[in-house]
């Protein structure tokens, strides 16, 4: 299919952007690296009078370090820069460790940041991503800049606290303690595929125990989860078979996963608690320091 008929419109600047975005705000939409707003277009799912290309506005493809040892990353930061970055590896191995599983490589090199956070797709690796790290997620608009923490962004599926007038800039991830754990693990049917499930976990065991564990879950819900319960359980905890196994329980027994045509909201929640085991696993071996 082909697209409804739309004006468009390419800005060279920030400033640009918001106010044309501003001006036609309830019949716009904003196209970054149009990996996911395209095939909408072509499938008529939105029928936008103006499409807003902002692929040109280079002052939101950037990285900067932070003080505290994390990162500042501008919305058009493509989805391969977080894949092969080094300064991204040595500071958020869970990240590549990640990116590798989001669609394929030809997407990865088109994709952005802020058009997959702004999406807001419970199946997509982003949005767990930046709750799984504690992130903040930068939107701006003709009327100011706020600041939204992450785990507060995704209001459903496609839905966020996005206003129709404002764009992602940038997300600040703030520095994790050194030698803290991670893992990542997916299910799909095939490579590149939607996750039927994922789960992403972080645990900073300095003295043998758990001082800090986060766990975070997607393709369970309307949005990414973090398991706080879960966590709770853990902090203070030196792991063995019987506490991954409670913690597995506390984290999956309230998931109420959408029956779809991929799989059962069962089958769902037994994927979610197998990957949870593998990735607590895999988290606490290498906050021993025990595993690459």
């Amino acid at each position: 299919m082909k697209p409804a008929p739309f004006d468009y419109c390419c800005p060279d600047t920030v400033e640009e952007a918001l106010a044309v975005l501003s001006a036609n705000a309830a019949d716009a939409k904003i196209m970054a690296g149009g990996q996911s707003l395209m095939p909408m277009l072509n499938f008529r799912v939105v029928r936008p009078q103006l499409v807003i290309d902002i692929s040109r506005l280079l002052e939101l493809d950037f990285m900067r370090e932070r003080a505290d040892a994390g990162l500042t990353i501008g919305a058009l930061t493509r989805h391969r820069v977080l894949e092969t970055s080094p300064l991204v590896a040595s500071r958020f191995p869970v990240i590549p460790e990640t990116m590798q599983h989001v669609a394929h490589l030809a997407i990865r090199n088109r994709g952005t940041i802020g058009g997959s956070l702004s999406h807001a797709d419970p199946a997509a690796e982003l949005p767990m991503l930046v709750g799984l790290l504690d992130a903040q997620i930068v939107v701006r608009s003709v009327r100011g800049e706020r600041s939204v923490d992450a785990k507060a962004f995704f209001l459903g599926p496609l839905t966020s606290v996005l206003e129709d007038d404002e764009i992602v800039v940038r997300i600040e991830v703030p520095g994790l303690p050194a030698g803290m754990g991670w893992s990542f693990q997916e299910f799909a049917r095939r490579p590149g595929d939607f996750a039927l499930a994922a789960v992403g976990a972080l645990i900073d065991a300095p003295d043998g125990r758990v001082r800090e564990a986060r766990v975070a879950m997607m393709g369970v819900s309307d949005t990414p989860l973090r398991r706080h319960e879960a966590e709770a359980l853990l902090t203070g905890q030196t792991l063995s078979d019987g506490l991954i196994r409670d913690a597995v329980q506390v984290a999956c027994r309230s998931l109420e996963p959408r029956q779809d045509l991929h799989a059962s909201p069962e089958y769902r929640r037994h994927l979610a608690g197998v990957l949870m085991e593998r990735v607590l696993r895999q988290a606490w071996a290498r906050a021993l320091g025990d595993e690459k």
